[in-house]
């Protein structure tokens, strides 16, 4: 073992309070396992902009009790220093069922609670949106969610974290990484813990429903599964606030597990014969959709359908309001349709596009807010949604009776969602989405990927203007955006993009057929966790099948000439 490591492996037997953990990195250094111990000890695990995520074991690189506690104590710090009245305002800490995170909460709370720092703490699991919301109704300095192997926090506008905040959270750890003795058994007897429950929630749930008297006759049936997650309560209660009836839920998957066994939704939706199938991810942000078509078979929706769906509703909702449709505003991730945009540019309303993740989406939101647009939903295509302007982040179980309600009302007009997608598509273009990813393990030939199609055709001097492709699959590129150097060819004339830049690397690329107005949109980026080249590609186009043929030819243009895949060893799923 050599000194650096023996000196991790002492400092974390020393500060460790978890006698279980402890003896985890005891029985690695007497089993004299250092491939083990290097790679729990280093590197140490970073707070970022999505808080903390990893393995659940003992070790620097880990999520386990020492880590929660620091992260806890340098979190505390950095929010009494730069949130105002923070010990009058207190802090939201909330968690999930899956191992470990009750447990961490309260390790997360108490930290808080040592510093003079009142915690709003909810005594059992919710699903992680209550946190947000909790943050805004209560005024909150920050929220903290722990779901197990990861946390996620969230600023005093109730919206995930971004820069500069986690970069200064993240030294604001490392200053105080000595654990100060902390009690959570006597944790409920603390004058400074403040119980929070989900009334508040639920009035901003009544508060989306717009056509309860209707929901209430409707003879559709709807199959729910909480995919053993924490959804099932709150998904009841929000169908009785829209008078919608009582769901049949997947039972075998209605209570919470850890353990998380397969889906058995699409058998116990033939097996009762529902219309509809609508699904909530673990943690009850996401949202997934299926409708029984009439074949019989079930048509799956996509994120971006979904978005679709959502976003003409809403329109309709802001239309029959009698607002100007000028003050409207929508927000989708950079990666997500531009059908949205389509529609906006159709309709008169305002379209703004992010950066991928809701800690993006909601402060796209608060900003339009601010210069007087209203922001009644926002997507992400990973089947992320925010509807309203009570909570900017996303929420399967709003999702999930809002699209309810949308089918309750298509089915009174003798329509599915899927027929009114249809005809979404002839009045706006049919868009088509072609999501997937190339497998690469070594930085170097990602960079050197990058670095290629920045200089497609070698002649690009050094620190100038990039030399991107020229076409895609005989489309012209008439637009290149290119979040890594900050550069925009449809920005003049300074070419800079109006969106933040990447972290790693990002481009997109926007080809057409003036002809026939087929266009093309192909966003490429690197994941910041997986060793992926990650590409988002819609088609859109007056055609389905000619948008469908398109869409192959790039995807082979793009693994064959632009990622040269053979030649660079890229695996495919």
């Amino acid at each position: 073992m050599n000194t650096e490591l023996k000196n991790l492996v002492d400092q974390w037997l020393r500060l460790d309070p978890n006698e279980q953990t402890k003896l985890e990195i005891q029985r690695l250094v007497e089993a004299g396992n250092i491939t083990e111990l290097e790679k729990r000890m280093s590197p140490r695990i970073e707070f970022g902009t999505a808080g903390l995520r990893g393995r659940m074991e003992a070790g620097w690189s880990r999520m386990n009790d020492l880590i929660i506690i620091q992260a806890s104590q340098g979190l505390c710090a950095y929010v009494v220093k730069h949130v105002n009245d923070a010990h009058s305002r207190g802090v939201v800490v909330g968690h999930d069922h899956r191992h470990h995170s009750e447990k961490w909460a309260k390790l997360t709370a108490a930290a808080f609670i040592a510093q003079g720092v009142p915690v709003y703490f909810h005594d059992g699991v919710v699903h992680t949106p209550i946190v947000p919301f909790t943050v805004k109704a209560k005024n909150a300095a920050c929220g903290v969610m722990i779901t197990g192997q990861s946390s996620h926090v969230y600023w005093e506008n109730a919206v995930q974290i971004i820069e500069p905040h986690d970069k200064g959270i993240s030294a604001s750890i490392r200053e105080h990484l000595e654990p100060r003795p902390l009690n959570i058994e006597n944790l409920a007897n603390s004058p400074l813990l403040c119980k929070f429950d989900e009334a508040a929630y639920f009035e901003y749930i009544g508060s989306l429903c717009h056509y309860r008297s209707l929901n209430a006759a409707t003879p559709l049936k709807f199959v729910n599964t909480s995919m053993h997650g924490v959804s099932d309560p709150a998904m009841s209660k929000a169908f009785e606030l829209f008078g919608l009836p009582k769901y049949i839920p997947v039972v075998a998957q209605q209570k919470p597990d850890p353990e998380f066994p397969t889906d058995l939704a699409i058998a116990t939706a033939k097996e009762v014969g529902a219309d509809y199938i609508l699904a909530q991810d673990p943690d009850s942000d996401r949202f997934a959709a299926a409708e029984r078509g009439p074949d019989g078979k079930w048509i799956q929706f996509t994120g971006d359908q979904l978005g679709t769906l959502f976003a003409s509703a809403c329109l309709d909702k802001y239309k029959a309001s009698g607002n100007p449709l000028s003050k409207l505003a929508m927000v989708a991730s950079t990666v997500s349709s531009k059908m949205i945009e389509a529609i906006a540019h159709a309709e008169g309303f305002k379209f703004a596009e992010c950066l991928t993740g809701f800690k993006y989406i909601g402060n796209t939101a608060l900003s339009l807010e601010k210069e007087g647009y209203e922001v009644p939903f926002g997507y992400e295509e990973a089947i992320g949604f925010m509807f309203g302007s009570q909570l900017r982040d996303k929420d399967g179980v709003a999702a999930s009776v809002m699209f309810a309600e949308l089918a309750v009302t298509l089915q009174k007009a003798g329509k599915t969602a899927s027929t009114h997608l249809k005809e979404l598509y002839e009045r706006y273009g049919y868009f088509q989405t072609s999501n997937s990813y190339f497998i690469c393990t070594e930085p170097r030939t990602i960079d050197a990927i990058f670095a290629r199609l920045r200089n497609y055709d070698g002649k690009a001097a050094p620190r100038g203007t990039p030399h991107y492709p020229q076409t895609l699959a005989g489309l012209a590129v008439t637009r290149v955006r290119d979040l890594t150097v900050g550069y925009d060819s449809g920005n003049a004339p300074s070419y800079k993009p109006e969106l933040p830049l990447s972290s790693g690397h990002m481009i997109q690329f926007r080809a057409e057929n003036v002809a026939d107005g087929t266009k093309i949109t192909l966003t490429t980026r690197t994941s910041g966790t997986e060793p992926k080249i990650k590409y988002y590609l819609e088609g859109s186009g007056k055609d389905a099948s000619a948008v469908g043929e398109l869409l192959r030819k790039v995807v082979q243009e793009l693994s064959d000439d632009w990622m040269e895949a053979d030649k660079n060893g890229l695996g495919k799923p």
